[in-house]
């Protein structure tokens, strides 16, 4: 795991020189795959690191965890709290909708637009600072698209894409990451009650076992295969349209 930690922070730092930019930046959640990239980037940039917190309506509890997470590496933070900006935004945009807004996909797109007011405001913060967007996405989650594209999607390193949510789990306890947060059921904190495995119909413990090429229930086999085509198009850039001669 220590050559694991190294291989990352060199890699960050190579990334930071080659993109002439000066630092790095994440969003904190409290959850264990934004805390292990916290310590992260603490790591490879001690000075030019910052950790942001932006509640959307949160959960006091996962607040309370992202700060615990800032205290425990040492991160410069700061919290930016977007729930009246998103408030606004939304009904807005309901308001307009009217008639024609689909209930069944409202609170898919409340959600996701939590996730892209989060991306714009790390973006607004690493142009302040002239520092990359440092994702979170592990394996798992890059292989099933849970994630949301151009929200926490839209970043300009994944540090984490290789490893399995276990590996990660490990290399949170090697770093030191709160006993609480690693414990903790994971949560994108897009609405109350939300936890990753509920809404993905199956578990992070079959992903890991599934990318491992270990055999898994049929019923999970085919929930991811079903995640993973239905998102291709969240881990490719644009479709462009050329005109031929």
């Amino acid at each position: 795991m220590k050559e694991k930690v190294t291989a990352i922070v060199t890699w960050l730092r190579k990334q930071v020189a080659l993109s002439h930019t000066k630092g790095l930046v994440v969003g904190v959640s409290g959850g264990l795959d934004s805390a292990v990239v916290a310590f992260l980037i603490k790591k490879a940039f001690p000075n030019q690191s910052i950790s942001v917190i932006m509640p959307i309506k949160s959960n006091p509890v996962d607040m309370a965890h992202a700060k615990q997470v800032n205290e425990a590496c040492g991160i410069k933070e700061m919290t930016i709290d977007l729930t009246s900006i998103h408030e606004a935004m939304f009904s807005r945009i309901c308001k307009e909708l009217n008639e024609d807004i689909n209930d069944d996909n409202r609170r898919l797109a409340d959600a996701n637009l939590r996730a892209r007011l989060r991306m714009s405001t790390l973006y607004t913060v690493a142009t302040n600072y002239n520092y990359l967007v440092v994702g979170t996405d592990n394996k798992a989650e890059w292989y099933t698209g849970y994630f949301t594209k151009y929200g926490d999607g839209g970043v300009d390193l994944l540090p984490l894409i290789d490893l399995t949510k276990e590996e990660v789990r490990k290399m949170a306890e090697f770093l030191g990451v709160p006993k609480e947060v690693i414990e903790k059921e994971p949560s994108a904190d897009l609405w109350e009650g939300q936890t990753d495995e509920i809404e993905m119909g199956t578990t992070y413990d079959m992903i890991d076992a599934y990318l491992n090429g270990h055999p898994i229930p049929i019923e999970h086999e085919n929930i991811i295969k079903t995640m993973h085509k239905r998102t291709e198009h969240k881990r490719n850039i644009p479709t462009p349209f050329y005109f031929t001669e």
